[in-house]
């Protein structure tokens, strides 16, 4: 009987183990520093480890900006970072928080740009979304608060059935699976993770009136708590289609009434450019506008 209870045992933690080697082998959690999962993939000697390697620092002079990006790409998930803006007299610069497929005329992309500011000025985020290499799609908002007195959280998350753009658990901006009116919708290339800061001041900031001043450089954003939860590619081919993942449960297939109610307010109050309503641009009011976003 002994042996029996001990064979039982052993079987059960067996199956606990495969149970978990199998979870672990689909979805990416946490790292433990930044070199776990990103690398840096433009001047190296302007991003800085902080805390051990779980914070980073990026810097942009009059030398150069920087960047990084991680290690693997993504079909489907969430990923987030804590990210404290450049203060004070940010004009011209750009920090870009997104994801890219790496592909030329047919990419996806979803993005985050902090657009920087005067001092003194709010400031601006654009969200943008690239599906099956058209994108053109932007939209601004300014943020509610100073986003370089402390660190914000800001997400994205994409499933099968839409993209939502957070911050600080708040939806801006989401962007439905369409695929049923012939509206693309990216679903079938793995994204990386990147995110840079640069000089961007010939359109960042009121659409290049304000200039960068040099004076007040170099310029610093900082990042912290990188959380990547997805099916990496490489990897196991049906992570993506599983609809056990926890990104593609009932609660998260369209926003909830409280988020809802948010999203509502951020688009009434903080809202400052839309591609829909831009008739200058789009005459013809784009079909995911109609289809609603």
């Amino acid at each position: 009987m002994a042996k029996l209870a001990y064979l039982a045992l052993k079987d059960f933690l067996l199956f606990v183990f495969l149970c978990v080697l199998a979870f672990s082998s689909s979805v990416s959690a946490r790292p433990a520093t930044f070199l776990q999962d990103f690398r840096v993939t433009w001047s190296d000697s302007h991003i800085r480890q902080l805390d051990g390697g779980r914070a980073i620092q990026l810097v942009l002079d009059q030398n150069s900006g920087c960047g990084f990006a991680s290690k693997y790409q993504y079909l489907f998930g969430r990923v987030s970072m804590k990210i404290k803006l450049v203060p004070g007299d940010s004009a011209g610069t750009v920090t870009a928080f997104y994801m890219n497929s790496d592909t030329d005329s047919v990419r996806d992309e979803l993005d985050f740009e902090f657009l920087g500011n005067r001092t003194g000025q709010p400031y601006t985020v654009q969200t943008n979304v690239y599906a099956h290499g058209k994108g053109d799609r932007e939209q601004r908002i300014n943020l509610w608060f100073d986003p370089a007195l402390e660190f914000h959280t800001y997400s994205i998350m994409w499933n099968h059935h839409h993209v939502v753009f957070y911050v600080d658990e708040i939806p801006i901006r989401v962007y439905k699976n369409n695929e049923a009116k012939g509206i693309p919708y990216p679903k079938f290339q793995p994204m990386g993770i990147y995110s840079t800061l640069w000089e961007a001041d010939d359109w960042a900031t009121r659409g290049g009136l304000e200039k960068i001043d040099w004076s007040k450089a170099p310029f610093y954003a900082y990042y912290k708590d990188f959380d990547i939860e997805g099916c990496p590619m490489p990897g196991p081919s049906s992570c993506a289609s599983n609809t056990n993942n926890w990104w593609e449960g009932a609660a998260y297939q369209a926003l909830s009434p409280v988020e809802a109610r948010r999203y509502r307010w951020v688009r009434m109050n903080h809202m400052i450019y839309d591609y829909c309503t831009d008739k200058s641009r789009y005459p013809v009011t784009p079909p995911e506008c109609v289809a609603g976003i």
